[in-house]
């Protein structure tokens, strides 16, 4: 596939996805959301991806928010549409099936912010800094963001973050759980291609039911949760995967996975 926006490479079963608009810190802007929707529906349906790296191009910016020319020119109805548009391709990537990375190298900040949220697991180089400033504009976060940033580190920090609009460095963030883990910059992207190269090695079955089981069960009452993973549980129990896995484990040989 072919973008203006994005750089899409391939390292054996993991994908790496460049927001690539250094020149404007990688500024969110209809085109690029448009392209980073076409590139997730594109991983989500290749069956030798296993999971995916997201980052940011140079060295200042993982995106750091919405291209503001544009966000200033929508009507009401265009900015409801653009939010809802925003919330399906950030919804693509939590619902991808698949691990995905973000690896922060810089500004996260308002739809930045967001599109790190949305991602399995976040690191940080230790120069990253966080926030969701769009109260300084006298707007709201539109890609989910009141939504994610509570769920992540609660209520009160996020209306904290929310309200002041201040940003915070990636020590903060770790302290407060809204990244996995902070690391020097420079060993940023390997840090994330590793942690991806070991996600793609896990039976994928599991690991797109074990997505499933989190992401669902969080928004339902424990009950209807745990029966939710209880069919999870017996739907995979009849894998070849799971039969593989079980075979390996007791004949101490390493399992080969098929995705079946």
């Amino acid at each position: 596939m072919t973008f203006d926006n994005l750089l899409l490479e391939r390292d054996g079963p993991v994908a790496l996805v460049t927001i690539n608009r250094p020149t404007v810190l990688n500024a969110l802007n209809v085109a690029t959301l448009t392209e980073l929707g076409r590139a997730m529906d594109h991983l989500k349906t290749d069956a030798g991806v296993r999971a995916v790296v997201v980052t940011g191009a140079g060295p200042k910016a993982f995106v750091a928010g919405a291209d503001i020319n544009e966000l200033s020119q929508l009507s009401p109805a265009d900015a409801r549409e653009y939010a809802v548009r925003g919330q399906a391709v950030l919804q693509s990537i939590e619902h991808l099936g698949k691990p995905v990375v973000a690896a922060i190298n810089g500004f996260a900040l308002g739809g930045g912010c967001e599109l790190a949220m949305a991602c399995t697991v976040r690191i940080a180089a230790e120069s990253a800094r966080f926030g969701q400033p769009e109260i300084n504009l006298g707007v709201i976060p539109g890609f989910a963001g009141t939504q994610r940033l509570t769920r992540l580190v609660g209520q009160g920090r996020a209306l904290e973050l929310l309200l002041t609009g201040d940003t915070i460095p990636a020590a903060r963030a770790y302290e407060i759980g809204l990244v996995n883990r902070v690391v020097p910059a420079e060993q940023l992207l390997a840090e994330a291609r590793a942690l991806a190269a070991s996600l793609a090695s896990k039976a994928p079955m599991a690991v797109r039911y074990i997505l499933d089981a989190v992401r669902t069960g969080a928004d339902l009452p424990l009950e209807r949760a745990e029966a939710h993973e209880a069919a999870l549980f017996g739907a995979i129990a009849g894998t070849a995967d799971a039969k593989e896995g079980t075979q390996a484990f007791l004949a101490k040989r390493p399992a080969v996975w098929t995705g079946r």
